[in-house]
């Protein structure tokens, strides 16, 4: 997620936060394909949850990609989410913070063993999820259709108070699936590497955003919400077209080589120390190269050569 502090406003709203400080923020909150590209970006402020825009990426975006896993860090995960998530049928892996620190659900009459009883608390309440059954299909169906978002819903679900029937169903069920996705990730290391692996490819996307939005050193000039979504989208179009770039010449670049696929799929598309991002930019629409057409390949001489 990118922070960019905005101008010129104070700390009236009270949008104050440990990046931006006293001057309000927004956060463009973006999902990122396991192809390093990105598909879906939210405007959001930089004080806001991510928990709750988690499902508008995956369910509104417009690429084509059949997602069946997704990844966050702990701000990106909430009981409500992992319970919305099997209704839309996502796998959601979130690297929780401190694991050790949170209490597995079980089901009514279960008993812990003996390595799991100290990380045990009140059973799940079966009766009030079958209760609220038709509400929660109800509800997941106008999410689905677009009758309303999932991250309108889900905040205004988390401003409800607890005595809601709905709220406390879907924090129910939430429970439930966050217990099973934290005894999985106690015992499967595969999924804690897939998980750690899907991060870092955001975060190595994020540190290209961070250098290509360099001439306001991270600010947005602009307070209505529309342009700040055309700057998040304008980013998004630089940064998916380096990407491109990059992965048509290295295809090359490796074949040439003869890099094995076993290394090669370690090898990322997001560098741009190639890229001159300041300066100049003459653009001559006449003298168009041909698309398919590459600039031949540089051989960089080792250090070690005599």
């Amino acid at each position: 997620m990118d922070i960019c502090a905005t101008k010129p406003r104070g700390a009236a709203i009270g949008d104050i936060n440990a990046r931006s400080g006293n001057e309000p923020g927004v956060a463009f909150y973006t999902h990122v394909s396991d192809r390093y590209g990105p598909f879906a970006t939210r405007v959001i402020a930089a004080t806001a949850g991510e928990a709750p825009y988690v499902l508008d990426g995956l369910l509104y975006q417009q690429t084509g990609l059949t997602i069946e896993e997704h990844y966050t860090d702990t701000g990106g995960a909430s009981d409500h989410v992992f319970g919305l998530m099997p209704f839309f049928g996502y796998r959601f892996a979130p690297r929780l913070r401190d694991i050790k620190e949170r209490r597995l659900h079980l089901l009514p009459g279960q008993e812990a063993g003996p390595l799991l009883a100290g990380m045990t608390a009140e059973p799940i309440a079966l009766d009030h999820v079958a209760a609220h059954w038709d509400e929660l299909l109800r509800f997941a169906t106008s999410i689905r259709t677009g009758t309303v978002t999932a991250s309108a819903m889900l905040r205004r679900l988390s401003a409800y108070p607890r005595q809601n029937g709905l709220a406390l169903a879907l924090r129910e069920l939430g429970r439930l699936k966050r217990s099973i996705f934290m005894l999985d990730w106690l015992r499967d290391i595969d999924l804690r590497r897939r998980t750690q692996a899907g991060l870092n490819k955001g975060e190595a996307r994020n540190a290209l955003a961070r250098a290509l939005f360099f001439n306001q050193l991270g600010e947005l000039r602009d307070r209505r919400f529309e342009n700040q979504t055309y700057r998040a989208s304008g980013l998004n179009l630089l940064v998916a077209a380096i990407i491109l770039w990059n992965t048509r010449y290295l295809e090359v670049a490796l074949a040439d080589i003869g890099t094995p696929d076993e290394i090669a799929r370690h090898v990322a598309p997001l560098g741009w120390e190639h890229i001159s991002l300041t300066g100049d930019y003459s653009w001559n629409v006449e003298d168009r190269p041909d698309p398919d057409a590459l600039r031949p390949l540089r051989a960089v001489r080792s250090l070690l050569a005599a």
